[in-house]
Formats: C-alpha cells, structure tokens, sequence
C-alpha cells in the first residue's frame, strides 16, 4: 500500500490530511496540526468526531464555547454551525472522524436508542473513548479496515453510552418564517449568479436586516456565509470524483481557483488540490 502523506506545509509546520475510510460507509478522516489556522462559521452534513492529541483546540458552537485537549474530544452535530482554532499558541493536533447521521443512528439503535442521537456537550473529555478511537483512526490509516471498522464502532458505541442522547424533534427556524427557507433555495438554485441581498430580500417581502435575522436565526449563517458554504460543499463532492480545483472553481460559482481555494482553507484547513489528491491516493 502507498505511504500516507503527512506534508502539506503551511504556517507553524502545520499539516492536513483527509481521505476516505471505507471501514464505515462514506466516512471521511483528518488527520491535522494546526497553529494559525482558523475555520470560519460553517457546518457538516455529518456528525464531526475529533480525538486530541497534543494542544488544545477552542471552538464556539450552537451551545457556547468548548476547550479540548489530549484526552478531550471535540464532538459536533451535523448542521450544528461551529469554528476551530488554536486554545493554546503551540496549536492543537488532532485525529476526526466524519460518519454520517446514518452511521451513528444506526450504532445509537443497537444501543437502544431511537432517533437521530445527540451528544450532552460539545467539548468532552473522555479518555477511554478517545483512545479507542485514536487507534481506530491510527489503524485506519495502517490499511486495516477490518479492525478500524471494529475499533471505530466501539468508540462511538462508547461515545453514546456515555455522554449520548435521544435529540428531541425540533420544528425547523425557517417554518416560522417561510421567507428564510424560500432564499435558501433560491440561494442553492443560483449558485452561479446569486441574487443580491436586495432581491432576495425585495422577493421575501422583508427589509435586508429583517431577512438576514430571519434567515441567520433559521440556519445559523448569514445569506453571503451560507451561499459560500454551499459552494465549497459543491466543491468537495466535484473534488472526490476527480474534477481539478479550476473547473470546479467555475461549475461553483467561485471568480477562480484561488477564490475557491481561500474558502476551501476556511471550511476544510486544506487546499482543494490537496484535497483531491490525497483522496485519489487512497
């Protein structure tokens, strides 16, 4: 098998790498150091799962401001808007899973659990669980599937039991106000030509301000944040079947491959190029 990479350089030796674990179904893993990066306000499809292992990372998230380090895991929900960055000036490492709602629900059933899970906090420290989910990631990355799989399942298991529960229904921001929901679409729709603010908000019948609250307090981002978020997620899924960073510039909506690539950083800590091949390479 070929050797991982660990060597996108960058500011303070910092390092990123994602690839596919095809031990749990469209999971992907990170491995990282980062001392100046900062990730800007954005979200996940997936649940995010992060094992310290040297530092502290600090982030803000739905339910206030969470510290981690060694020991510590940074545990986020999908959807939940969140940040990152350095807790300490040497930085943080760590080691991230990102399973999907259908991964984890389906552990959280064989627990007992119904619905989709949540977790009691989002910064938890937990030593045994994020030691078995250190060496899954660890054995991930040395090509045992089998035994990644296994480790990684058992983490989360433990994860659940010990600091998971059943997330009561919430009725969505944006029924309350439909405008919100009609931008969002309108904003998906025309990701290549989006609408300025005074449209959108002239259609929704609200002023700027009111619509940008209604839509901020319905999906946790400004209309301008939740456009660019789309276009990066856009951007990965062209990135994993093999598109170069260019056309997909340009199919997203994105001015070039370096506007694309200043947001990719802001999301993911990673160029998209970088991105790209790391996965193919694994």
């Amino acid at each position: 098998m070929e050797q991982h990479r660990d060597t996108h350089p960058g500011p303070g030796h910092e390092r990123a790498r994602y690839w596919r674990f095809h031990g749990l179904p469209g999971t992907e893993l990170l491995t990282a150091r980062f001392v100046t990066t900062a990730f800007t306000r954005h979200s996940h499809e997936t649940y995010t799962i992060g094992v310290i292992t040297e530092g502290v990372e600090e982030w803000t998230h739905a339910r206030g401001r969470s510290r981690a380090g060694p020991g510590g895991l940074a545990v986020v929900e999908p959807g939940e808007v969140h940040t990152g960055h350095a807790g300490v000036p040497q930085g943080w490492s760590y080691r991230v899973f990102y399973p999907s709602v259908e991964v984890v629900s389906g552990i959280a059933r064989e627990l007992g659990m119904r619905g989709t899970p949540s977790f009691t906090a989002s910064g938890i420290h937990a030593p045994e669980v994020a030691g078995v989910l250190a060496r899954a990631h660890l054995e991930a990355e040395a090509g045992d599937a089998l035994g990644a799989s296994s480790l990684a399942r058992q983490g989360i298991a433990l994860l659940l039991r010990g600091h998971g529960r059943e997330r009561a229904d919430r009725v969505p921001a944006y029924r309350a106000r439909p405008e919100a929901e009609r931008t969002r679409q309108e904003l998906v729709a025309r990701l290549m030509d989006p609408p300025s603010l005074e449209e959108l908000s002239a259609d929704a019948g609200l002023s700027p301000f009111a619509l940008t609250r209604a839509f901020r307090s319905a999906f946790g981002l400004p209309p301008h944040a939740y456009l660019n978020q789309t276009r990066v997620a856009r951007a990965r899924e062209m990135l994993r079947a093999g598109r170069r960073p260019g056309e997909v510039a340009a199919k997203v909506g994105f001015a070039d491959q370096a506007h694309l690539t200043r947001h990719f950083r802001r999301h993911l800590g990673v160029p998209p190029a970088a991105y790209r091949r790391d996965l193919a390479a694994h």
